[in-house]
């Protein structure tokens, strides 16, 4: 039965619980007429479904004046709810209570083929009804407030949770995008120099030469290291600045002061260092300077 119920939207579930509980409301209060009505022996012959048809017009009233307490929860239901909007929501259901009395004492009035007096409306109907619908009135439409009040927490719960669940989506790509464009480089090299290391930062380093298996990392201070490794390999690694500049050559960019472009085109590092550059790799070192 749980699962049911659980399987139905949030919407209709309210709606059925609300029936649920106007029915319960209609039932308790028809059983509660016929005890005493039998109990007194006020009339002989009367049955539940008898007193069910005669107050049935009354419970209707009821249900369509609902309406109105179910408008003003739902204006509420996006704001943070104050002590005054609970005081207000008090005076609501209380208004509806009194107007379900009043016309419900003026239509009695008048299946009663009665001559309309407004003293005795006061004096009879009103106390009358007043006594017998009042509470099971007002507790139904405290029922109705709560259920609605849940609902339309949850359902604003609801649009946050997807809200924030589309945020972690869009992060998320982001994050993806982010990580494909901006790899983690290397910020330092380690160089292994006999049983010691060596840990030279790459904006230190002016450019890198092949040599053989291995590789001749040239610094700014104008010391040479040697390190096991390919120039591929370490083109990977390295931030944006540092272009392949030759087949045999790798330069950090923000060290070369001047292209030459003579018979043999090569890049002129700030330590006056000249790198050559091959035809092949030329138009990306022009581009690079633009």
């Amino acid at each position: 039965m749980l699962s049911k119920l659980k399987a139905i939207s949030n919407s209709r579930r309210s709606v059925l619980i609300i029936a649920f509980i106007i029915c319960i409301a209609i039932t308790f209060e028809t059983l509660q007429q016929l005890y005493y009505i039998n109990r007194f022996q006020i009339a002989d012959d009367v049955t539940f479904f008898t007193i069910l048809k005669t107050q049935s017009y009354r419970w209707l009233i009821w249900v369509l004046l609902s309406l109105i307490l179910i408008w003003h929860i739902k204006t509420k239901a996006n704001k943070k709810q104050t002590i005054l909007d609970i005081l207000i929501l008090v005076c609501v259901i209380f208004s509806l209570v009194l107007i379900n009395i009043i016309l419900i004492s003026l239509i009695q009035i008048y299946f009663s083929n009665e001559v309309f007096s407004i003293s005795e409306l006061f004096s009879e109907y009103i106390p009358f009804f007043t006594y017998q619908k009042a509470p099971i009135y007002t507790l139904g439409y405290i029922a109705i407030s709560m259920i609605l009040y849940l609902y339309f927490e949850n359902e604003k719960l609801q649009i946050e949770v997807q809200e924030l669940s589309e945020l972690k989506i869009s992060n998320t790509k982001l994050y993806e995008e982010l990580r494909l464009k901006v790899d983690e480089k290397s910020t330092v090299l380690n160089i292994k120099i006999g049983n010691k290391r060596k840990i030279i930062p790459v904006d230190q380093i002016s450019w890198i030469e092949a040599d053989d298996y291995c590789v001749k990392v040239h610094t700014t201070s104008n010391k040479t290291y040697t390190m096991r490794s390919s120039l591929k390999a370490l083109e990977e690694k390295l931030n944006t600045n540092f272009l392949r500049v030759h087949r045999k050559a790798i330069v950090n960019m923000d060290l070369a002061k001047e292209l030459n472009l003579a018979n043999t085109p090569n890049l002129i590092l700030q330590n006056e260092t000249q790198v050559p550059i091959s035809k092949s790799n030329l138009r990306i070192v022009k581009d690079f300077f633009r």
